[in-house]
Parts: structure tokens; C-alpha cells; sequence
């Protein structure tokens, strides 16, 4: 018997306590992203096989906490609390890629990027610099737009079009210098290219003098995609030629990295 009761007592131990109100509340969050971020109190019950009045207390105390709210035509939607802890945790994955990206910049010897699609915008949340005196620097945390990117555009072409036209009504179209795309249809109609051929340019669109080539990263918790940048003069096409199948290979292993985290 007592050697029963201590392997009773070191299962526990070894075991994670788990806090069944907890998982639950995160697994209406997960049922609310499935539902494209919003859904009713019945759709939630049914996903989540919970009951009625437990949905509707576990919904109660997330608006209270700001990670939920209930919109006006009673619709339940993801929270703006949301959007600072989204954003800290996935600038912190920029640093799981830096080793790859650095290896990037070994082989193509110009800037290696990382972003992220956040609130319909581009963040970058690594790089890698170029060994050149002259060569392109972006600061980790700075924002721009998704269509002027080449990592924006490689990101958009992972998207339905329809949820591609909602980004762009959001953010408008600047034009950032005279060769950037301000009408959404001559953007919608090149990504079915983009996804084609597995690549995004930005050839002057964001910066004049500067050339942008990126694509996008499977299995981030978020849009996620890798670029490299530098000078006109050094990426012609035949650096891109080269450098495509380099980055995909790159983004492919930042992705199953990803995936195992």
C-alpha cells in the first residue's frame, strides 16, 4: 500500500497542473480565430462543446479583461488587448531565424530581413545586415505599408483576394515613390504570379534606388516572410535568379523551426 501511495504521489509530481477554466478560455480564442475573429455565443458552444452558461461566464470575464469584445450586432470578436501580446510574441520568434538569415547574407552577401503581418501592416522583426559600406538597414520594431513591400506583397499573395482588398481598403494605397502600385486591382492581379513563382519584388516601390525580392514562411503563428535588400545596381535579375531558390530554401527552414517551437 505504500508503495502505491508513492507512485501515486511522484505521478502527480510529474505531471503539469493543468487549470481546466484556463484552457478553456484560451480554446474560445482559438475558436474565435478559426471563425475569422469573430462569431455568436451559439457558434462558440457548438465549436467548443461547452455548455451554454459556461460559454457565456467564460465570454463575460475575457471582455472584462479586454481580450473579447461584443460587437453591435451581438457577435462576439477578438479583443484590442490582443494586439500588444501578439506583437511581443511574435518580434520575440525574429530572434529563433537570425542563424538562418545569417547564413543568407553568407551566401548572397546583401541585408537578409524578417516581418510580420501586424494590424494590416508590415513589421520587420529581424535582420541580418550586409557586410557592404553600402547596403540597406531597417530597424527591428519599424512599420510600412503591405503593398509597397516586397515582403508585404509576398505575404498578400498567401491571402484570398477578397481578404487581400480588405487590408488595402485599411491602409490605403500611398504612393511611396512614383513606381509604387496605388490601385488594388494592379496589385490583386500580380499576386496569382507572385504565388506562382514564389517570389515578390519590389523594384523601386518603397524606396528609389532600392530593390526588394522576398517570400513568404510557412507555419508562423502569424503572415510571416523573409526579404533581401540592397542597391539596384547589385540586384539585377541575375542575383535574383540565384537568390530565389536560396531564400525559399531559408524560409522553409525558419518555418519547420517554427513549427517545432
Amino acid at each position: 500500500m505504500e508503495d502505491d501511495v508513492h507512485n501515486t504521489d511522484s505521478l502527480t509530481r510529474r505531471q503539469p497542473q493543468r487549470v481546466q477554466v484556463i484552457e478553456r478560455a484560451f480554446g474560445l480564442l482559438d475558436d474565435l480565430v478559426q471563425f475569422d475573429g469573430s462569431a455568436t455565443a451559439g457558434e462558440l458552444k457548438a465549436a467548443s462543446g461547452l455548455a451554454g452558461p459556461t460559454v457565456h461566464r467564460l465570454l463575460h470575464t475575457l471582455i472584462a479583461l479586454g481580450v473579447v469584445h461584443q460587437l453591435p450586432d451581438k457577435r462576439y470578436a477578438l479583443g484590442a488587448h490582443l494586439v500588444p501580446l501578439g506583437e511581443g510574441a511574435t518580434r520575440q520568434l525574429g530572434g529563433l531565424a537570425v542563424p538562418q538569415m545569417q547564413s543568407l547574407v553568407a551566401e548572397l552577401g546583401e541585408s537578409v530581413n524578417m516581418a510580420a503581418m501586424e494590424s494590416e501592416m508590415v513589421v520587420y522583426i529581424a535582420q541580418a545586415p550586409s557586410p557592404h559600406s553600402m547596403r540597406m538597414f531597417t530597424e527591428v520594431g519599424r512599420k510600412a505599408y503591405m503593398h509597397s513591400t516586397g515582403v508585404g506583397k509576398a505575404m498578400l499573395a498567401t491571402m484570398e483576394p477578397q481578404r487581400v482588398r480588405e487590408v488595402l481598403a485599411s491602409t490605403g494605397m500611398p504612393a511611396m515613390t512614383p513606381k509604387t502600385l496605388t490601385k488594388p486591382e494592379a496589385l490583386v492581379d500580380q499576386l496569382p504570379v507572385i504565388s506562382r513563382q514564389r517570389y515578390a519584388l519590389d523594384d523601386e516601390e518603397q524606396e528609389v534606388g532600392v530593390r526588394c525580392l522576398a517570400v513568404s514562411i510557412p507555419h508562423g503563428p502569424t503572415r510571416m516572410g523573409l526579404s533581401v535588400s540592397g542597391p539596384t545596381a547589385r540586384m539585377d535579375d541575375a542575383f535574383v535568379r540565384h537568390a530565389v531558390p536560396l531564400m525559399n530554401r531559408t524560409a522553409a527552414e525558419i518555418g519547420r523551426k517554427l513549427l517545432r517551437r
